[in-house]
């Protein structure tokens, strides 16, 4: 066999075998709550045991924010959050193929008065959602309340993966809109009355971000909220969802309508201030194996680099 024949028999087989996988936790997803939540436990416990690498990241990153911890405390969190995790995964399989009244019954939302009042009052809204393990809980449900909800998602590497994200996330009439394109599609998407859940979190290195603290640590940080708030006029509505024993609850906070989006380093920083005061009050729920750190101001090394 040739070698691209054989490249393409294996891309066959691991494409049938996601397809197998995904299959099993649809089938799971119908076990009762209790039931799922103790299995994703469990598999949290055995994934911290065998994937070291983003162990690792986690260790890292809750060192840097964390200095004063000490090392059994960072390492409580990072079990936590491992079993936190594997649990919200399971979870997915209920948000992207379950019922509309299960989902209901496992996500509630507070604080919804935030972000229709804006809305009712005729100005777009961002919905600044910080990655916490309930991010997709939050955001699937509220479409059930607004389904003119639009989101930015990245291509998964794996195709049958990234069809099932796309679809599970979009199922009811949300709206995805590729990273890659830019803000454009997200602009329009505003003026045109509709209301964006966006992502602030993540390192998607130094273009279009600022260096600015996180828990006294340097970390590019987007500057697409304050860019995105100033050309459309704009609302930033928190929503932060929590995971509870019996779901999730999802809790809009008050609207900032004096966000500084003609100072981006000021409007950047206050995105940073308020995610480390949520997370300080569900540490184990943070996204701990994200590379937060990893694009560095010149000269700086990585602090997830070995060496």
């Amino acid at each position: 066999m040739s070698v691209p024949l054989a490249a393409s028999a294996r891309a066959r087989a691991a494409e049938a075998l996601m397809r197998v996988g995904i299959m099993m936790l649809r089938g799971l997803a119908l076990l009762p709550y209790g039931w799922l939540m103790r299995l994703g436990n469990a598999l949290g416990m055995l994934l911290y045991g065998l994937a070291w690498p983003r162990r690792r990241v986690a260790q890292v990153n809750l060192t840097l924010c964390f200095p004063h911890w000490g090392e059994a405390e960072r390492r409580r969190v990072a079990r936590a959050h491992f079993r936190a995790f594997t649990r919200s995964f399971l979870d997915r399989f209920i948000l992207w193929y379950g019922p509309r009244e299960r989902i209901i019954a496992l996500c509630r939302l507070e604080g919804l008065q935030h972000f229709l009042e804006p809305l009712n009052a005729g100005r777009p809204v961002i919905i600044l959602a910080p990655h916490f393990v309930g991010i997709d809980a939050g955001g699937i449900r509220l479409l059930l309340e607004h389904p003119r909800l639009a989101s930015m998602y990245a291509r998964q590497k794996n195709d049958v993966l990234n069809e099932v994200m796309t679809r599970g996330r979009s199922r009811f009439h949300g709206t995805m809109l590729l990273r890659n394109e830019g803000l454009r599609p997200a602009v329009r998407w505003l003026r045109d009355g509709g209301a964006f859940y966006f992502l602030p979190d993540m390192d998607l290195g130094a273009r279009d971000a600022l260096f600015v603290p996180f828990f006294g640590v340097s970390a590019a940080t987007v500057t697409s909220v304050a860019r995105l708030a100033r050309l459309t006029g704009a609302v930033v509505v928190p929503l932060v969802t929590r995971m509870t024993d019996r779901g999730y609850v999802g809790v809009f906070h008050p609207g900032w309508t004096d966000y500084p989006v003609n100072d981006l380093a000021a409007a950047t920083r206050q995105i940073n201030a308020f995610i480390e005061a949520r997370v300080l009050e569900m540490p184990e729920q943070y996204l701990w194996t994200h590379r937060r750190f990893k694009t560095r101001p010149p000269g700086e090394a990585s602090p997830y680099d070995r060496r």
